[in-house]
């Protein structure tokens, strides 16, 4: 039996080949430390965790409507007039997901046809362009670089602009750099979708993992994009609910009312009781969102610090998110192979990204990132490289 041939262009994502990799190795005894996954080392809230054994307890077990339980939405359209001066009608602008990655899949599908052509920031989150290919529109990769804080460069995005163009993808804070956007590049940004008639798909998933002064936009909130804007966030990142499997997305009453009719036959809903803990997750205390960030933002001062220290590196500190971006082009040898390399010898786990990057994420303890610091720096020492200027 062969496979739809859409599966050749469908790759197993690189992040979870690393996954697989180390859980073989510990199942037969190995102790690697995790820097390849993005899920926040610590619990989730034990309030959160109440609430959904509560819902367990009183028989909230069943199906919900598709958009969600309406105490939720109510809560979701709360957080987005608070949080980002946004006005959505909790009844029909807004979708309860099964995580924020099915928000993505839900929104190219509803909105691209095939051979349209949607604009992604390189480097990116792989369901981007993975989605795309899914649904046969063309992802279009622009480049983002260094030297520009990885934020992007307005006149490389609109040379990637055709007639066939019908979405921009936009992630602040961002994975895999942990950059953030500022409002005047959010802002020229809109202007492009203004004036080619774009829509725009909005990640804002570590709205709230940002650190330095820096501060968060959602490009929803300027002038005449909201109606073109599907923002999506959810409650991995902020409050440790990877496993719950719980994300959002708002947007106008045209477009939810297509991105509904592919979630009502994908998922029909996200999980009952789960939706009951994301109430208490958006209405109860938030000392310990608080509190994660300051130890994240701890964590990334010591592991840039220690990064900048190592021959071979190029670092970018980033501004938001968890995750360290480092070019090892120097090093003289491929992302994969150092990242096998740092596996055998460092027993710490990386994501390479294109050839000449790793992801590194802090979202580990401190002292695992700092033996994980002490391993690498012996494991670079080993290589003996002389390193290229």
């Amino acid at each position: 039996m062969k496979l739809a041939k859409r599966m050749d262009i469908i790759p197993f994502q690189r992040i979870r080949i690393i996954v697989e990799e180390v859980t073989r190795r510990e199942r037969l005894g190995e102790k690697i430390i995790h820097l390849e996954i993005g899920r926040p080392d610590f619990d989730t809230p034990s309030h959160i965790k109440e609430a959904a054994i509560e819902a367990i307890s009183k028989g909230k077990v069943h199906y919900t409507s598709n958009y969600g339980i309406i105490e939720l939405r109510n809560e979701i359209a709360a957080k987005f007039k608070q949080d980002n001066g946004l006005t959505y009608d909790p009844l029909d602008e807004i979708i309860v997901t099964v995580g924020a990655t099915e928000g993505i899949f839900l929104s190219m599908m509803a909105l691209l046809d095939p051979g349209d052509e949607v604009l992604i920031f390189s480097p990116s989150f792989p369901a981007y362009a993975q989605c795309a290919n899914m649904i046969e529109a063309i992802p279009v990769f622009v480049p983002l670089k260094q030297d520009n804080d990885f934020e992007p460069i307005i006149e490389d995005l609109k040379s990637k602009i055709t007639s066939k163009t019908k979405m921009i993808v936009i992630n602040t804070p961002h994975n895999p750099t942990g950059a953030v956007y500022s409002e005047k590049t959010l802002t020229a940004l809109a202007q492009i979708a203004l004036e080619n008639d774009l829509l725009v798909l909005s990640d804002e998933i570590y709205e709230k993992n940002i650190y330095d002064g820096y501060e968060h936009f959602s490009i929803a909130s300027l002038p005449g994009m909201q109606e073109r804007t599907i923002t999506l966030n959810g409650f991995s990142k902020s409050h440790c609910m990877t496993g719950w499997r719980l994300g959002y997305l708002a947007s106008s009453k045209e477009i939810i009312g297509g991105l509904i009719r592919i979630h009502q036959y994908a998922t029909v809903c996200a999980t009952s009781f789960a939706q009951h803990g994301a109430v208490a997750a958006l209405k109860g205390p938030q000392d310990d969102v608080e509190l994660m960030g300051k130890e994240f933002s701890r964590r990334r001062v010591m592991m840039v610090e220690r990064l900048q220290k190592m021959p071979g590196l190029s670092v970018f500190k980033p501004k938001g998110a968890f995750y360290i971006f480092i070019n090892v082009e120097k090093l003289g040898m491929t992302s994969q192979k150092l990242a096998t390399y740092l596996l055998d010898e460092a027993t710490m786990a990386v994501v390479p990204w294109g050839d000449k990057n790793i992801r590194i994420s802090y979202a580990n303890s401190y002292e695992n990132l700092e033996k994980a610091m002490d391993n690498m720096e012996a494991a670079l020492k080993k290589l003996k490289i002389n390193y290229q200027k």
